[in-house]
C-alpha cells in the first residue's frame, strides 16, 4: 500500500494536483471508477462535444464531499469549464487502470487519500476578513473566530480558534503599546500547558486568553493574586458564563477581570481609528498586519493568518 500511496503523491506533485478545479476533478473521476470498476475507459467520462468531463459539477462533487462530513465547496465550477480537466481524467485513469493491471489499487484508500489532500487544502488557507464599513467592528473579530470554529470543527484535534483569539489579542496589546515589547508566544505553549504565569504580561497586569475556562486557569488566577498581580481573562461570549461560574467556586470574583474578547478587541479599535470611520479600515489593517506578523514568527501553520479582501 505505501507503494500506491508513493505513486499517487508523485502523480499528484507532477501534475501540480494542488488547486480546488483539479482536486474537484480528480475526486469525481475516483468516484466514478469506484462505482464502473477497473479498468475503465477514459471515453466513457466524456461528454457528446468532447469538451468536458460528463456529469463533473458542483453538485457532484459536494455530495462526495459531504459523505466525509466536508460542508466546504471545494470548487464553484468544479472544473467543467476547463477543458485541462479532460487532459488530467485521463491520465489519472490511465495510472488507475496500470494500478489495477499491477494488483495495487483499491479505490476506497485512494478516495480517502484524496479527501485528506482535500483537507488539507481547506486548512491552508487563510482566514479571510472582508471589511464592510457597514459592520461594526466587533463583528470583524467575530467573523474571524466563526471561521476559527468552523475550520476548527472540520479539523478536529486542532484548536484553531484559541490560536486565532490568542493573537489577535497580541495584536491589539501591540498597537496600543508601541513602546514596549509584547512577547508572543505559539499556541501549543500556552500558559496553562506551561511554566509561564499568563499569555501576557504587562507590568502587575497578567492576562490570560482562553475559548474554554478550566479549573487550571483559576489557579493559574490564584497563584497571579498569591503573588500580587491582577489577573485578567479574555474569553469568547459564550464562555463567559463559565469563567464566572468558576471564578465563582474558586472564590476570586470580584479579584479577577472576565472581559469578552470582542468587545475588548474592539473598544481599543475604536480608540486607535479615533472613532473616525474613516480610519476603522487602516486600524483594521494594521492589526492584520501585525496579527500575521506573531503568526509568522510563533506558530508554524501559515494557514493561520489572515487575509484581508
Amino acid at each position: 500500500m505505501n507503494e500506491l500511496l508513493s505513486e499517487l503523491e508523485l502523480f499528484r506533485t507532477e501534475k501540480k494536483l494542488t488547486s480546488k478545479g483539479k482536486l474537484a476533478t480528480i475526486l469525481y473521476v475516483t468516484r466514478q471508477a469506484k462505482r464502473a470498476g477497473l479498468p475503465m475507459d477514459p471515453d466513457s467520462l466524456v461528454t457528446a462535444n468532447r469538451g468536458q468531463v460528463q456529469g463533473l459539477g458542483k453538485t457532484a462533487v459536494q455530495s462526495i464531499l459531504l459523505e466525509y462530513g466536508i460542508t466546504r465547496v471545494l470548487a464553484q465550477e468544479a472544473g467543467r469549464t476547463s477543458r485541462g480537466s479532460l487532459g488530467y481524467m485521463y491520465e489519472y485513469i490511465s495510472l488507475l487502470n496500470e494500478f489495477h493491471s499491477r494488483g495495487l489499487v483499491d479505490l476506497e484508500i485512494v478516495e480517502r487519500w484524496w479527501i485528506d489532500k482535500i483537507h488539507n487544502f481547506f486548512s491552508a488557507q487563510p482566514f479571510s476578513l472582508k471589511y464592510d464599513r457597514g459592520k461594526s467592528l466587533r463583528s470583524v473579530v467575530r467573523d474571524l473566530l466563526v471561521q476559527a470554529y468552523k475550520r476548527q470543527n472540520e479539523n478536529p484535534g486542532t484548536m484553531y480558534a484559541g490560536a486565532v483569539l490568542q493573537h489577535l489579542v497580541g495584536a491589539k496589546l501591540s498597537l496600543v503599546l508601541p513602546n514596549r515589547e509584547v512577547i508572543n508566544h505559539g499556541f501549543s505553549v500556552a500558559d496553562d500547558v506551561s511554566g509561564r504565569s499568563g499569555d501576557f504580561i504587562i507590568d502587575e497586569v497578567i492576562i490570560h486568553v482562553t475559548t474554554a475556562p478550566s479549573e487550571a486557569l483559576m489557579q493559574k488566577c490564584i497563584d497571579n493574586l498569591n503573588a500580587g498581580h491582577q489577573p485578567i481573562i479574555v474569553t469568547t461570549h459564550k464562555s463567559m458564563p463559565a469563567a464566572e461560574a468558576l471564578a465563582g467556586i474558586h472564590e476570586i470574583e470580584g479579584r479577577v477581570d472576565i472581559l469578552e474578547a470582542e468587545q475588548f478587541i474592539a473598544t481599543n479599535l475604536y480608540e486607535l481609528s479615533r472613532f473616525q470611520t474613516s480610519e476603522r479600515k487602516l486600524t483594521i489593517e494594521r492589526l492584520i498586519e501585525k496579527y500575521n506578523e506573531i503568526v509568522e514568527s510563533c506558530e508554524t501553520d501559515p494557514s493561520l493568518k489572515v487575509s484581508i479582501g
